[in-house]
């Protein structure tokens, strides 16, 4: 019997003594639910200082692409939570961790001063046998999780959705590896591709996919995997670009600058994303979005969003996995961002691969630390942050002559030979950020590493570089890996 599978028995024996009976824990699948997804829309409504939904839709759609026997998520990851409890019992069916849109909008200097937006937002579920009550939580300051809103939902309502197959949508089974119910199951959406450029999005699909099973934890447990690819032609190829004066017709509204951030590629078009995606089972969600520049976006058991043909597009495709499938945080504290203390001092995030190190005998990661390593861990911190603090007022002064030449409609050629020098400037430094790193006698240390989820100081990451912390082909760090195994486990026994 593996480690994990003791653990769960030893739960299940435990509320079992204590009179507890969750049906998540005894995998009994078959008598709460039937193999169908119920997918849940509703409006996610506030500011930083408020925080309310309302329910829009329920759907019924397709084969439930997820595990039937893991149901109650324990990973404790992500800063929202959604549950299904029988309506009658209260007895708590399913759950799962997720983090949103407007989670990271409410840490937003906007959010600050009292101004509400309305995100579209979906949850994907297991088709209920009988009546539910759906209910979202939030986790406080302290990180305890409080219940914001509820409604009951009945599966066999009239009012819930059975729309049938869009019979447009191409699905190409890139690679199976078998039932969806014990696999992770991958979508990748095409955005921004025209019909003519279908050959593209195959070619495309292919060599990301080849990229993720090239790369490790990926590639050891690749026979845990289905990949498909989801194609419906966009009226123009690439995407928005509103700081630039850059606008297309695509089917998935993506767009750069988001929440603020120049480099940040979301969509708000969530119904439409939903939409597509409903074509294949799936547990993770990926946008492929035709376009040169670099860019992207991952938000934890949302969906996420790479560019295809820049020089760091592979680098992207994985790092933005991190983030929506294991609920990896940016490792990264120099670049940026739109957000304003995303995570509180003094706070231990709930990420699996930043902590702040309030009790270094209960380091996340502590099984991984070899004795006798300083926490936290010295490093040749000064001089990276100098070097790095350097490049990124070179590159934000780049990014605002490119974007006010293209706005003013300057000739190509100009526009053209400054975007070559902000690639060049990017691969410059990433090389020497890599050669510096190199030189450190704390390179393959595992440890706590000052530096990480965009704060300088305060919050640490397990090992010295890592995919999540800087450009570029290189491993995870030690902290992430075993996060995507767990993951994967998690799905898939």
């Amino acid at each position: 019997m593996s480690v994990f599978a003791r653990a769960l028995l030893a739960a299940v024996m435990s509320a079992i003594a204590a009179g507890v009976v969750v049906a998540g824990e005894s995998g009994d699948f078959g008598r709460a639910f039937g193999d169908e997804t119920l997918r849940i829309d509703y409006f996610h409504v506030g500011s930083a200082a408020e925080e309310f939904a309302t329910l829009d839709q329920v759907w019924r759609q397709g084969v439930w692409a997820g595990s039937r026997v893991h149901l109650v998520d324990d990973l404790n990851n992500g800063n929202y939570y959604a549950k299904l409890y029988d309506a009658v019992t209260g007895e708590l069916l399913w759950s799962r961790g997720f983090d949103s849109y407007f989670g990271e909008y409410k840490t937003t200097e906007q959010a600050g001063r009292g101004e509400r937006r309305a995100y579209h937002e979906s949850v994907l579920a297991p088709c209920p046998q009988g009546r539910v009550r759906f209910a979202l939580e939030v986790r406080q300051r302290d990180k305890t999780l409080r219940e914001f809103f509820s409604a009951e939902i009945d599966p066999g309502a009239w009012t819930v959705r059975r729309d049938p197959p869009d019979p447009d949508v191409v699905v190409v089974e890139e690679r199976l590896s078998g039932d969806p119910h014990a696999k992770v199951d991958i979508a990748i959406l095409a955005e921004g591709y025209t019909a003519a450029q279908e050959g593209k999005f195959r070619a495309d699909l292919a060599r990301f996919t080849r990229v993720l099973f090239g790369h490790e934890p990926f590639a050891a447990l690749a026979d845990r995997f289905n990949v498909r690819g989801v194609f419906r032609p966009s009226a123009d190829s690439g995407c928005d670009e509103p700081s630039r004066g850059v606008h297309r017709r695509t089917v998935l509204g993506t767009t750069f600058d988001s929440l603020g951030s120049e480099r940040y590629l979301l969509t708000e078009d969530n119904r439409a994303l939903r939409d597509l995606a409903a074509a294949v089972p799936y547990d993770v969600l990926y946008v492929m979005v035709n376009h040169e520049r670099y860019g992207g976006g991952g938000i934890y058991n949302l969906f996420c969003t790479f560019t295809t043909d820049n020089q760091w597009s592979e680098y992207v495709f994985l790092h933005e996995l991190g983030h929506a499938f294991a609920g990896l945080a940016d490792e990264y504290y120099t670049s940026s961002t739109a957000y304003n203390e995303f995570y509180p001092r003094g706070i231990e995030p709930v990420e699996p691969n930043i902590t702040a190190l309030l009790d270094p005998a209960a380091l996340k990661w502590r099984g991984l630390v070899a004795a006798g390593t300083p926490l936290p861990t010295p490093w040749e911190k000064a001089e990276h942050d100098e070097l790095d603090l350097a490049y990124q007022k070179l590159r934000t002064e780049l990014n605002d002559r490119i974007a006010a030449l293209m706005r003013a409609g300057a000739p190509a050629a100009e526009i053209a030979l400054l975007q070559t020098e902000s690639e060049t400037r990017s691969l410059e430094h990433a090389r020497r950020i890599d050669a510096y790193l190199a030189t450190s006698v704390w390179g393959a240390t595992v440890g706590a590493f000052e530096g990480a989820g965009y704060s300088s100081e305060g919050l640490y990451r397990s090992q010295l570089d890592c995919i999540m912390f800087t450009k570029g082909s290189k491993p995870f760090c030690a902290a992430c890996r075993r996060a995507i195994a767990r993951v994967t486990e998690r799905y898939t026994e």
